[in-house]
Protein backbone atom coordinates (compact mmCIF):
# COMPACT_ATOMS: atom_id res chain seq x y z
CA UNK A 1 0.00 0.00 0.00
CA UNK A 2 1.93 3.54 -1.22
CA UNK A 3 -1.07 5.85 -1.38
CA UNK A 4 -1.01 8.86 1.00
CA UNK A 5 -2.98 10.51 3.15
CA UNK A 6 -3.17 13.41 4.51
CA UNK A 7 -4.29 14.42 8.10
CA UNK A 8 -5.15 17.57 10.28
CA UNK A 9 -5.10 16.79 14.47
CA UNK A 10 -2.41 14.29 14.19
CA UNK A 11 -1.19 15.07 17.43
CA UNK A 12 -4.61 15.24 19.38
CA UNK A 13 -5.53 12.19 21.21
CA UNK A 14 -7.91 10.60 18.24
CA UNK A 15 -5.60 11.72 15.13
CA UNK A 16 -2.84 9.93 16.70
CA UNK A 17 -4.65 6.80 16.47
CA UNK A 18 -6.06 6.90 13.28
CA UNK A 19 -2.43 7.90 11.79
CA UNK A 20 -0.56 4.86 13.59
CA UNK A 21 -3.46 2.69 11.76
CA UNK A 22 -2.65 3.84 8.57
CA UNK A 23 1.25 3.59 8.89
CA UNK A 24 0.66 0.06 9.96
CA UNK A 25 -1.12 -0.49 7.07
CA UNK A 26 1.15 0.95 4.38
CA UNK A 27 -0.35 4.17 3.97
CA UNK A 28 2.28 7.38 3.87
CA UNK A 29 1.02 9.59 5.82
CA UNK A 30 1.47 13.53 5.75
CA UNK A 31 0.55 15.57 8.77
CA UNK A 32 -0.24 18.94 9.97
CA UNK A 33 1.06 20.00 12.81
CA UNK A 34 1.35 23.42 14.58
CA UNK A 35 4.64 22.50 16.74
CA UNK A 36 8.05 20.22 15.79
CA UNK A 37 7.10 16.99 16.88
CA UNK A 38 9.70 14.46 17.87
CA UNK A 39 7.38 11.48 16.80
CA UNK A 40 9.42 9.86 13.58
CA UNK A 41 8.31 6.81 11.69
CA UNK A 42 8.74 5.53 7.97
CA UNK A 43 6.40 7.23 5.01
CA UNK A 44 4.86 9.85 7.90
CA UNK A 45 5.86 13.33 6.53
CA UNK A 46 5.29 16.11 8.74
CA UNK A 47 3.87 19.81 7.56
CA UNK A 48 4.70 22.59 9.77
CA UNK A 49 1.18 25.01 9.83
CA UNK A 50 -2.62 25.12 11.10
CA UNK A 51 -5.70 25.48 9.38
CA UNK A 52 -5.46 29.63 9.12
CA UNK A 53 -2.39 28.99 6.80
CA UNK A 54 -3.08 28.29 3.41
CA UNK A 55 0.24 27.61 2.09
CA UNK A 56 0.84 24.89 5.03
CA UNK A 57 -2.70 23.28 4.02
CA UNK A 58 -1.54 23.43 -0.06
CA UNK A 59 1.19 21.93 0.89
CA UNK A 60 -0.66 19.23 3.01
CA UNK A 61 -2.90 17.88 0.49
CA UNK A 62 0.18 17.66 -2.28
CA UNK A 63 0.13 14.54 -3.90
CA UNK A 64 -3.04 13.33 -1.59
CA UNK A 65 -5.03 10.46 -2.60
CA UNK A 66 -7.28 11.40 0.43
CA UNK A 67 -7.87 13.90 3.33
CA UNK A 68 -8.88 12.71 6.89
CA UNK A 69 -9.82 16.10 9.03
CA UNK A 70 -9.49 15.55 12.44
CA UNK A 71 -8.40 18.71 13.93
CA UNK A 72 -11.27 20.23 15.87
CA UNK A 73 -11.73 22.82 18.36
CA UNK A 74 -13.02 21.26 21.34
CA UNK A 75 -12.14 24.26 24.27
CA UNK A 76 -14.25 27.38 24.20
CA UNK A 77 -15.22 30.53 25.71
CA UNK A 78 -17.63 31.66 23.32
CA UNK A 79 -18.97 30.58 19.88
CA UNK A 80 -17.02 32.41 17.77
CA UNK A 81 -13.79 30.29 19.06
CA UNK A 82 -15.78 27.04 17.47
CA UNK A 83 -16.58 28.65 14.76
CA UNK A 84 -13.06 29.51 13.51
CA UNK A 85 -11.54 26.66 13.76
CA UNK A 86 -14.28 24.12 12.81
CA UNK A 87 -16.36 25.92 10.35
CA UNK A 88 -13.80 28.33 8.94
CA UNK A 89 -10.65 26.11 8.83
CA UNK A 90 -12.51 22.87 7.87
CA UNK A 91 -13.55 25.21 4.77
CA UNK A 92 -9.82 26.70 4.21
CA UNK A 93 -8.82 22.68 4.14
CA UNK A 94 -11.75 22.00 1.78
CA UNK A 95 -10.66 24.49 -0.58
CA UNK A 96 -7.14 23.61 -0.36
CA UNK A 97 -8.12 20.07 -1.69
CA UNK A 98 -10.07 21.47 -4.17
CA UNK A 99 -7.47 23.51 -5.86
CA UNK A 100 -4.88 20.64 -5.89
CA UNK A 101 -6.56 19.29 -8.37
CA UNK A 102 -5.52 15.50 -7.00
CA UNK A 103 -7.26 14.55 -4.06
CA UNK A 104 -11.18 13.22 -4.73
CA UNK A 105 -11.62 11.91 -1.08
CA UNK A 106 -12.36 14.17 1.74
CA UNK A 107 -13.70 12.57 5.40
CA UNK A 108 -14.27 15.12 7.94
CA UNK A 109 -14.11 13.75 11.47
CA UNK A 110 -17.43 15.42 13.24
CA UNK A 111 -19.35 14.12 16.02
CA UNK A 112 -22.51 12.83 17.34
CA UNK A 113 -23.33 16.41 19.21
CA UNK A 114 -23.82 17.74 15.83
CA UNK A 115 -27.29 15.65 15.63
CA UNK A 116 -28.37 17.92 18.42
CA UNK A 117 -26.65 21.11 17.29
CA UNK A 118 -29.09 23.72 19.58
CA UNK A 119 -27.27 22.17 22.50
CA UNK A 120 -23.95 23.88 21.88
CA UNK A 121 -21.57 25.57 20.81
CA UNK A 122 -19.22 23.24 19.62
CA UNK A 123 -22.32 20.89 18.32
CA UNK A 124 -23.72 23.99 16.08
CA UNK A 125 -19.88 24.44 14.75
CA UNK A 126 -19.72 20.53 13.67
CA UNK A 127 -23.31 20.92 11.94
CA UNK A 128 -22.24 23.67 10.34
CA UNK A 129 -19.49 22.14 9.36
CA UNK A 130 -21.23 19.39 7.87
CA UNK A 131 -23.79 21.18 5.69
CA UNK A 132 -21.09 23.97 4.69
CA UNK A 133 -18.94 21.32 3.35
CA UNK A 134 -21.49 19.29 2.01
CA UNK A 135 -22.49 22.24 -0.53
CA UNK A 136 -18.77 22.70 -1.20
CA UNK A 137 -17.62 19.35 -1.98
CA UNK A 138 -19.02 19.07 -5.64
CA UNK A 139 -16.78 16.43 -7.25
CA UNK A 140 -14.87 15.35 -4.19
CA UNK A 141 -16.02 12.46 -2.05
CA UNK A 142 -16.85 13.75 0.93
CA UNK A 143 -17.54 11.67 4.02
CA UNK A 144 -18.78 12.38 7.54
CA UNK A 145 -18.00 10.40 10.24
CA UNK A 146 -20.75 11.09 13.72
CA UNK A 147 -18.51 9.23 16.57
CA UNK A 148 -19.90 9.26 20.01
CA UNK A 149 -17.74 9.58 23.41
CA UNK A 150 -14.43 8.46 22.53
CA UNK A 151 -12.16 7.08 24.53
CA UNK A 152 -8.81 5.04 24.69
CA UNK A 153 -5.33 5.59 25.76
CA UNK A 154 -4.17 8.93 25.61
CA UNK A 155 -7.99 9.97 26.56
CA UNK A 156 -8.07 12.28 29.48
CA UNK A 157 -12.13 13.27 29.58
CA UNK A 158 -13.65 9.24 30.43
CA UNK A 159 -10.90 8.32 31.56
CA UNK A 160 -10.87 9.98 35.54
CA UNK A 161 -14.52 8.45 34.86
CA UNK A 162 -13.67 5.40 34.56
CA UNK A 163 -10.75 5.12 37.04
CA UNK A 164 -13.92 6.51 39.88
CA UNK A 165 -16.31 3.75 38.62
CA UNK A 166 -13.44 0.96 39.01
CA UNK A 167 -13.10 2.62 42.41
CA UNK A 168 -16.48 2.47 43.23
CA UNK A 169 -17.75 5.88 42.44
CA UNK A 170 -20.46 6.78 39.49
CA UNK A 171 -20.84 10.45 38.97
CA UNK A 172 -24.44 10.83 37.69
CA UNK A 173 -24.59 13.82 35.03
CA UNK A 174 -28.26 15.10 33.49
CA UNK A 175 -31.25 12.51 34.11
CA UNK A 176 -31.16 9.17 35.77
CA UNK A 177 -32.88 7.54 32.70
CA UNK A 178 -30.26 9.07 30.20
CA UNK A 179 -29.13 6.89 27.65
CA UNK A 180 -25.00 7.37 26.87
CA UNK A 181 -23.11 5.76 24.44
CA UNK A 182 -19.13 4.79 23.66
CA UNK A 183 -16.74 4.17 21.17
CA UNK A 184 -13.02 2.98 21.53
CA UNK A 185 -10.65 5.19 19.59
CA UNK A 186 -9.00 1.39 18.23
CA UNK A 187 -12.71 0.95 16.82
CA UNK A 188 -12.73 4.53 15.06
CA UNK A 189 -9.22 4.42 13.73
CA UNK A 190 -10.38 0.74 12.42
CA UNK A 191 -13.42 2.57 11.44
CA UNK A 192 -10.89 5.46 9.45
CA UNK A 193 -8.98 2.79 7.80
CA UNK A 194 -11.88 0.65 6.32
CA UNK A 195 -13.38 4.12 4.43
CA UNK A 196 -10.30 4.58 2.92
CA UNK A 197 -9.86 1.51 1.40
CA UNK A 198 -13.95 1.38 0.83
CA UNK A 199 -14.10 4.08 -1.33
CA UNK A 200 -17.85 4.67 -0.70
CA UNK A 201 -19.21 8.00 -2.25
CA UNK A 202 -21.96 7.82 0.51
CA UNK A 203 -22.56 11.79 2.03
CA UNK A 204 -25.05 10.98 4.29
CA UNK A 205 -23.38 11.54 7.95
CA UNK A 206 -22.32 7.91 9.74
CA UNK A 207 -23.10 7.45 13.84
CA UNK A 208 -20.48 5.44 15.04
CA UNK A 209 -20.69 3.79 18.98
CA UNK A 210 -20.03 0.65 19.95
CA UNK A 211 -22.53 -0.74 18.63
CA UNK A 212 -24.48 -1.50 22.04
CA UNK A 213 -28.13 -1.50 20.43
CA UNK A 214 -29.33 -0.47 24.15
CA UNK A 215 -26.89 2.22 24.85
CA UNK A 216 -25.70 2.16 28.66
CA UNK A 217 -28.18 3.96 31.48
CA UNK A 218 -26.53 5.53 34.16
CA UNK A 219 -27.85 2.13 36.12
CA UNK A 220 -26.08 -0.55 33.55
CA UNK A 221 -22.66 1.74 34.09
CA UNK A 222 -23.30 1.30 37.66
CA UNK A 223 -23.86 -2.45 36.99
CA UNK A 224 -21.12 -3.30 35.25
CA UNK A 225 -18.52 -1.25 36.84
CA UNK A 226 -20.56 -3.50 40.15
CA UNK A 227 -19.57 -6.83 38.87
CA UNK A 228 -15.86 -6.37 37.47
CA UNK A 229 -15.07 -4.66 40.51
CA UNK A 230 -17.11 -7.63 42.85
CA UNK A 231 -18.41 -4.76 44.96
CA UNK A 232 -21.04 -1.80 44.79
CA UNK A 233 -20.61 1.19 42.82
CA UNK A 234 -22.17 4.04 44.48
CA UNK A 235 -23.97 6.59 41.99
CA UNK A 236 -24.04 9.70 42.88
CA UNK A 237 -26.04 12.38 41.59
CA UNK A 238 -24.20 15.81 40.43
CA UNK A 239 -26.85 18.74 40.70
CA UNK A 240 -27.16 20.84 37.61
CA UNK A 241 -26.73 24.50 39.84
CA UNK A 242 -23.45 22.77 41.12
CA UNK A 243 -22.39 21.95 37.09
CA UNK A 244 -23.26 25.62 36.86
CA UNK A 245 -21.50 26.91 39.39
CA UNK A 246 -18.50 24.96 38.24
CA UNK A 247 -18.97 26.14 34.57
CA UNK A 248 -18.72 29.71 36.10
CA UNK A 249 -15.54 28.94 38.02
CA UNK A 250 -14.09 27.64 34.61
CA UNK A 251 -14.93 30.87 32.69
CA UNK A 252 -13.55 32.98 35.65
CA UNK A 253 -10.41 30.78 35.39
CA UNK A 254 -10.51 31.59 31.53
CA UNK A 255 -9.93 34.73 32.19
CA UNK A 256 -7.23 34.68 34.67
CA UNK A 257 -4.82 31.81 33.27
CA UNK A 258 -5.61 33.03 29.13
CA UNK A 259 -6.75 29.18 28.20
CA UNK A 260 -9.67 28.23 26.58
CA UNK A 261 -12.03 25.95 29.28
CA UNK A 262 -13.70 22.89 28.61
CA UNK A 263 -16.76 23.11 30.80
CA UNK A 264 -19.15 26.00 30.29
CA UNK A 265 -22.74 25.88 30.48
CA UNK A 266 -23.01 25.58 26.89
CA UNK A 267 -21.04 22.49 27.21
CA UNK A 268 -23.28 21.71 30.47
CA UNK A 269 -26.81 21.64 27.90
CA UNK A 270 -24.45 19.07 25.80
CA UNK A 271 -23.38 16.38 28.15
CA UNK A 272 -26.38 16.49 30.46
CA UNK A 273 -29.22 15.67 27.37
CA UNK A 274 -31.25 12.96 27.60
CA UNK A 275 -30.24 10.72 24.58
CA UNK A 276 -27.14 9.90 23.20
CA UNK A 277 -27.48 6.73 22.06
CA UNK A 278 -26.40 5.64 18.35
CA UNK A 279 -26.73 3.35 15.94
CA UNK A 280 -24.19 1.77 13.67
CA UNK A 281 -26.46 0.17 10.81
CA UNK A 282 -25.74 2.97 8.51
CA UNK A 283 -21.92 3.04 8.42
CA UNK A 284 -21.83 -1.07 8.40
CA UNK A 285 -24.00 -0.93 4.92
CA UNK A 286 -21.37 0.93 3.65
CA UNK A 287 -18.13 -0.46 4.83
CA UNK A 288 -16.59 -3.37 6.36
CA UNK A 289 -16.52 -2.68 9.88
CA UNK A 290 -17.62 -3.75 13.13
CA UNK A 291 -16.31 -2.30 16.21
CA UNK A 292 -14.65 -4.94 18.76
CA UNK A 293 -14.67 -3.31 22.14
CA UNK A 294 -17.20 -2.72 24.23
CA UNK A 295 -17.15 -0.60 27.67
CA UNK A 296 -17.09 -3.55 29.83
CA UNK A 297 -14.39 -5.10 27.79
CA UNK A 298 -12.43 -2.21 27.82
CA UNK A 299 -12.69 -1.65 32.04
CA UNK A 300 -12.19 -5.70 32.57
CA UNK A 301 -8.69 -4.84 30.30
CA UNK A 302 -8.14 -1.38 31.23
CA UNK A 303 -8.10 -0.34 27.87
CA UNK A 304 -7.97 3.29 28.72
Amino acid sequence: MNRTVAVTGVTGFIGKHIVEKLLSRGFVVRALTRQDSTYTADNLIWVRGNLDDRVALTELVRGADCVIHCAGQVRGSQEDVFTHCNVSGSLRLMQAVQAGGHCQRFLFISSLAARYPQLSWYANSKFIAEQKLTAMASDISLGIFRPTAVYGPGDKELKPVFNWLLRGILPRLGYAESLLSFLHVSDLAEAVYQWVIAETSETTPFELCDGDIEGYSWKRLQEIGSRIRGNPVHLIGVPLPLLKLAADVSMLSHRIMRKEPMLTRSKIRELTHSDWSASNFHISKYINWRPEVSVERALRERLF
